[in-house]
């Protein structure tokens, strides 16, 4: 089997107009899903808890953001993540982003992944 190879910079192409929340996806398997998140000033609209059918690893690469839980997650209601912080997220915990930057975009890697 021959594969396309693609090479492309996940800092590459990020849009001037930053109004809506960008959800890029990188790669879709029935099993797996790779997206590229660009938030600045973005949230959660406030009955927008996500509550995910898969499990869910996010690492900002760029910028700065807080996660909320609806229920107290390792203990913690509101976790801060920065640059190079990542953190996994089991299927259906409910969370939401409460924050991110306004001063600069905030570039996400979030991949959706079943046990």
């Amino acid at each position: 089997m021959v594969m396309d190879i693609n090479t492309e910079n996940i800092f590459a192409s990020i849009p001037d107009d930053l109004t809506k929340e960008i959800f890029q996806p990188i790669i879709e398997s029935k099993n797996v899903k790779i997206e590229r998140i660009i938030s600045r000033g973005h949230d959660s609209p406030e009955t927008g808890w996500y509550d995910e059918e898969q499990n869910e690893w996010v690492i900002v690469l760029k910028g700065d953001a807080i996660i909320t839980f609806d229920d107290a997650f390792d203990n913690k209601k509101e976790i801060r993540l920065n640059q190079g912080t990542y953190l996994n997220i089991p299927a259906h915990t409910k969370h939401r982003v409460s924050w991110t930057s306004q001063q600069t975009e905030t570039i996400w890697l979030a991949i959706y992944y079943s046990d």
